[in-house]
């Protein structure tokens, strides 16, 4: 059930990372993808590293979300260099 909620959680950051990234991003339905993969990576990076972001709903969309920004950044700078 956990993995569901870090995938909902994912859908909701991918979205707001693309907001945060105007232009940077893969598109709505591509955000909100890379949203869940960043939430699942997140949340394991930051379990495996001992960090939280306050626990709860809000701390995982915190989470999901800087990790999704730092994946959508790190696409703009290997292949667009437009950002």
């Amino acid at each position: 059930m956990e993995l569901l909620w870090f995938i909902l959680i994912g859908l909701a950051a991918g979205w707001l990372a693309g907001q945060f990234m105007r232009g940077g991003g893969f598109g709505v339905a591509g955000d909100i993808l890379l949203g869940a993969v960043g939430a699942l990576v997140g949340g394991f990076l930051f379990r495996q590293l001992g960090l939280s972001a306050g626990g709860g709903l809000i701390g995982a969309l915190i989470v999901a979300t800087i990790v999704t920004v730092v994946l959508l950044r790190a696409r703009a700078e290997v292949f667009d260099h437009r950002l």
